[in-house]
């Protein structure tokens, strides 16, 4: 399976007034990092190739999976991080580390602050240039996506979009040459500046999801995961 490049480099800023001690992804859920929970989800779709992109409080992320590796279950595993001097954007720590670690084949991308029950296999399996969606109730907080049939068409602003809807997921199966026309070390964006470009080119394509997903970002959802979570731990997750 193709490497997956996990986007953990983030402030959280908006999640500060409940968790400000930790970076978000190590948010505590159920007596456990929120990251445990992830890692452990993407090892049981298949992952064993980790990069992980890091700049705030990168040595905390690196102190969880150091000791993630110790353990038995995942003596397999392997866990590259990059860490950036300065914040390059989603976009910009991806080329950061194609550069540095010479990966030409292509990649997996995810969040590190999204649950999403599945779909790393479905896209590893996809060609390039394909991201996954999943339909929520309310798409006013994410803004939602349009489609021509598999082809995505377009982003609706989230001013702009309310009620149900299918809506980015943060999973993505991409090829490195989408980078090529940005500069190594610049600062910018997969949603506002590749997938634009790839729309307009009509070559980014989406499958659709279904299961949990959830973005912690904000309070309310995140309370809400920990809630989701406590009874899923009850139930021997």
């Amino acid at each position: 399976m193709n490497k997956l490049f996990v986007l953990a480099g983030g402030f959280g800023t908006r999640l500060s007034s409940l968790v400000s001690d930790v970076p978000k992804p190590l948010a505590p859920v159920a007596g456990r990092p929120f990251l445990t929970y992830l890692i452990k989800n993407w090892v049981a779709q298949g992952v064993q190739d980790f990069v992980f992109l890091l700049h705030y409080e990168a040595w905390q992320i690196q102190e969880l999976l150091n000791k993630i590796s110790d353990y038995p279950e995942f003596s397999d595993i392997n866990f590259t991080c990059v860490v950036e001097d300065i914040p390059l954007g989603t976009g910009g720590s991806i080329l950061n580390a194609l550069k540095q670690l010479e990966i030409k084949e292509s990649i997996l991308i995810t969040n590190a602050d999204t649950w999403l029950e599945s779909g790393i296999l479905a896209l590893s399996r996809e060609a390039t240039n394909v991201i996954a969606s999943v339909g929520v109730a309310n798409c006013q907080r994410y803004g939602a996506l349009t489609f021509d049939g598999d082809k995505v068409a377009g982003f609706m602003e989230k001013s702009k979009m309310k009620g149900s809807g299918y809506v980015n997921a943060g999973l993505y199966h991409l090829d490195p040459n989408v980078f090529e026309s940005f500069e190594f070390g610049s600062c910018f964006s997969l949603e506002e500046d590749i997938f634009p470009d790839l729309v307009s080119s009509n070559e980014l394509r989406s499958i659709k999801l279904s299961g949990k997903f959830s973005d912690i970002g904000v309070p309310d959802d995140y309370l809400d995961f920990c809630s989701w979570m406590e009874i899923r731990e009850k139930n021997d997750f």
